[in-house]
């Protein structure tokens, strides 16, 4: 289950990217604060895997 949710994450994360991206191209603040968000999101949910990791470990 580990090995999926990382691959969700990695996805969500390359979604926010790409949404930041497409913000600051066609000058949209909404969209580049919610890909920013996105990126955020992601990134506290990875984190929250790298500790079960270690745990398991």
């Amino acid at each position: 289950m580990g090995l999926m949710d990382k691959a969700k994450n990695a996805a969500e994360d390359l979604t926010g990217k790409a949404k930041e991206a497409t913000g600051k191209a066609t000058d949209n603040e909404r969209l580049e604060a919610e890909g920013q968000a996105d990126q955020t999101k992601a990134d506290a949910k990875q984190a929250g895997e790298n500790v079960k990791d270690v745990f398991k470990n």
